[in-house]
């Protein structure tokens, strides 16, 4: 009987006496997990690079509603660029885009700042300071309607208490893209300020240690040493903003719906209008594809900023 076991053992695969199955050879190991991404490949291409072609491609035609599409090339684009009204989206866009972006960038850093600063309940303190911007946009919008409100909102109260007139706020031009920009302010400011404390927790302390001997301290610390070191991580807030303010859509569809007038029509905005409301498909294709371009040239402009000032 023993043997037979040895015998048995003998012509075993390597590893299998000792009760352990085979591994699979390398190669067999790079072919499974090739086929294992082919399921999220096509998910990609389907949800993301056909929409995308088909974009482009209906760009390129006249196409509307019950009407046969027909070839215009670059007509499309031509005609956005003699168009007054998308003229004035264009600027709309960058307005809200740079008055929003600052703003967010300069409370952020504050907010970051004191946040780092908190030394009781810092958990509870950033829970409740990142709040905002987990709310969804229409929540933010409705709120924004119901605080904004010329007659019941409580900002017209709180200014008729310090003797300034009740204001239009998001019904009149001159004050439209400012409360949007504050409204979408005060909800992306916290996740600014959360990029800000992350990157002030990950400073090298050598650094202000060495500061300090050299009698740089306080606001001077704050200017010549913290902010240079945090400017990779003030690009990467401004990236990531970009991408969502030069899209903006969602408050300014629930607060103003592009109004009054175009005041507050943004190139977004312009495309849903053009694409949904008047059925210019090509039309409104054609603006998506300029925004798109104008979103990655802003992003490609601050990812090289962000290497250059890198540490």
């Amino acid at each position: 009987m023993k043997s037979i076991v040895v015998a048995s053992a003998a012509h075993a695969p390597a590893g299998s006496a000792a009760g352990i199955e085979p591994r699979p050879a390398f190669g067999q190991q790079s072919l499974s997990l090739a086929w294992m991404m082919w399921p999220a490949v096509l998910f990609v291409g389907a949800m993301i690079i056909f929409p995308l072609v088909y974009a482009v491609w209906i760009s390129l035609y006249d196409a509307s509603l019950g009407a046969e599409p027909r070839f215009v090339g670059l007509g499309n684009y031509l005609g956005l660029m003699q168009d007054p009204e998308f003229r004035n989206a264009f600027k709309v866009t960058w307005l809200l885009y740079g008055a929003a972006l600052s703003m967010q960038l300069v409370l952020g850093t504050w907010l970051g700042v004191v946040l780092n600063g908190v030394k009781w309940a810092r958990n509870l303190v950033c829970t409740i300071a990142i709040t905002p911007f987990m709310l969804p946009p229409v929540v933010v919008g409705m709120m924004a309607m119901v605080l904004l409100d010329p007659s019941v909102g409580i900002v017209n109260w709180f200014i008729g208490l310090i003797g300034i007139p009740p204001q239009l706020w998001l019904a009149h031009p001159t004050w439209v893209l400012a409360s949007v920009a504050m409204v979408d302010t005060w909800q992306w400011a916290p996740f600014v300020a959360l990029l800000v404390l992350g990157g002030l927790q990950s400073l090298p302390v050598s650094v202000f240690e060495a500061a300090e001997v050299d009698g740089v301290i306080g606001w001077r610390r704050f200017v010549f040493v913290t902010l240079p070191l945090l400017g990779p991580t003030l690009l990467t807030a401004a990236v990531l903003r970009s991408v969502d303010l030069l899209r903006f859509f969602d408050l300014v569809f629930i607060a103003t719906r592009g109004g009054p007038g175009n005041a507050s029509t943004t190139m977004n905005m312009y495309a849903y209008q053009q694409g949904f409301e008047f059925s210019r498909f090509g039309w409104a294709s054609a603006s998506m594809i300029t925004l798109s371009l104008v979103v990655l040239c802003t992003v490609v402009v601050f990812a090289r900023l962000r290497r250059a000032v890198s540490w």
